[in-house]
């Protein structure tokens, strides 16, 4: 994990999750004490991969902030508040997959807990990857059958025909078989 954002008003709980991301391996820590500092630091510096946010901030509790992290960006985010508020913030914010942790937190509870969120962040960045891998061979199956298409309407080839001239393009002019898809559409489209 490379960028980490610390929200406390409270400098001891700051420095506990400082410590314990720099033991996790996080490159770049930025802190702020309030929530208008942290929206500035979200907006113009580069996306943090974790948010860790211990309320209530200095001008506001918190739970909007983390909700608006949520909404614009894929960092994952422990929201620590006291006791008495935490099970009704959990429920307003479970959705926006916010992990809320109950004051008092021990070193072992948030260490866990970021450890926790940390892997689901790992894990969803590969699934974020692999459909997207997924989606472009979609399009490019697309824009082959595009092709093929093409040239049954204008070659009068039939489809296995057409599959046939594709490969046999892609094979003889060392090109893969969009790049001779792409060119049989911008010839005939």
């Amino acid at each position: 994990m490379e960028r980490a954002l610390i929200v406390s008003a409270n400098n001891e709980v700051g420095e506990l999750a400082e410590q314990l991301l720099r033991i996790e391996g996080c490159g770049r820590i930025a802190s702020a004490v309030s929530g208008s500092e942290a929206r500035r630091l979200v907006k113009n510096d580069t996306e943090p991969e974790l948010v860790i946010i211990n309320t209530p901030l200095s001008d506001e509790f918190g739970h909007e902030l983390a909700e608006m992290i949520a909404d614009n960006t894929s960092a994952g985010i422990i929201l620590i508040c006291g006791s008495d508020v935490s099970d009704e913030i959990a429920d307003r914010v479970s959705d926006s997959g916010i992990n809320v942790l109950a004051r008092p937190v021990t070193r072992e509870l948030l260490q866990r807990t970021i450890r926790l969120v940390i892997a689901a962040r790992v894990r969803m960045a590969g699934v974020k990857e692999e459909s997207s891998d997924i989606l472009s061979r979609i399009e490019e199956m697309r824009t082959i059958n595009r092709a093929k298409t093409t040239l049954m309407k204008y070659l009068k080839f039939t489809e296995p025909q057409a599959h046939k001239y594709i490969e046999k393009q892609a094979m003889n002019n060392r090109q893969t078989r969009l790049e001779v898809a792409v060119r049989i559409l911008a010839q005939y489209e």
